[in-house]
């Protein structure tokens, strides 16, 4: 039996999409219909979200081993935010498996240090204390700072508390450890032996990976490629789908719909 809950869409190659911290995976509701024609979608609730049970006590290396474990033997994983990083992680892990890489909005070190452009650490720390008090206003809040600066932004929090909203609340533990992977991952020295095609895109508008992390990890990994999203914050595919889409069809070799 899985050990997370799997929703499989359409016909063709495969795609895994990992969503992000305190969501799940209807996140991608939006840009599924774009996907499903051409491609064979998989959308996985990370455990403790969505329809899936929660496994306390996960580091980053454990959750990718999990999907590893349930997911397609080839397949290009696209993941957002946190999912980027268990995606990194994994594709490090197992590149016979993971044969594509597509990070949105992402960064192999979510936490700011002097030189290195992220999330202040205390803001991580601030959001673990008041997941005790009430982690629902929590996941709202954060909903809220990704959309922060998108023009679009009442709508953009609109669509992912519709979407997240619409399976089960997160469990605790599972937002407790997912914290914990933002402040404490460092994947920054594997960056450059990730071998698959990856592709990056970020938000211009990004207050949680700041669109500056994009030439930093271009350093880091001068085979991968990164894009733009001018008018995106933290949720490029919320706000802009079919931009979004685009620049999948071009990595993923101008198979999709056009928009």
């Amino acid at each position: 039996m899985a050990e997370c809950d799997w929703q499989s869409h359409g016909q063709g190659p495969d795609l895994v999409l990992i969503h992000g911290w305190g969501m799940n995976s209807a996140v991608w509701s939006l840009i599924l219909p774009y996907l499903t024609p051409h491609f064979r979608v998989h959308c996985v609730d990370l455990p403790g979200f969505g329809y899936s049970a929660a496994k306390p006590g996960l580091i980053i290396e454990d959750l990718a081993q999990v999907l590893l474990k349930e997911s397609p033997v080839d397949a290009t994983w696209i993941g957002w935010s946190l999912g980027g990083l268990v995606a990194t992680q994994a594709a490090l892990l197992s590149p016979q498996r993971v044969t594509g890489l597509v990070t949105i909005a992402s960064s192999p070190k979510f936490v700011a240090e002097p030189g290195w452009r992220g999330i202040k650490s205390g803001v991580l720390s601030d959001f673990a204390r008041q997941l005790e008090r009430d982690f629902s206003l929590t996941v709202e809040r954060f909903m809220a700072l990704q959309a922060m600066g998108s023009p679009t932004a009442k709508k953009d929090v609109k669509a992912l508390k519709q979407a997240v909203f619409s399976r089960p609340t997160p469990d605790p533990r599972a937002l407790a450890d997912g914290l914990a992977m933002l402040a404490d991952t460092d994947l920054r020295q594997g960056c450059g032996a990730i071998k698959v095609p990856w592709l990056r895109m970020y938000g211009r508008l990004d207050g949680l990976v700041p669109v500056s992390v994009a030439d930093a990890v271009s350093t880091l990994a001068p085979d991968s490629h990164s894009e733009v999203l001018t008018h995106s914050a933290h949720a490029p595919f919320v706000t802009e789908p079919e931009a979004v889409v685009d620049k999948l069809k071009a990595f993923l070799g101008n198979k999709l719909p056009a928009t």
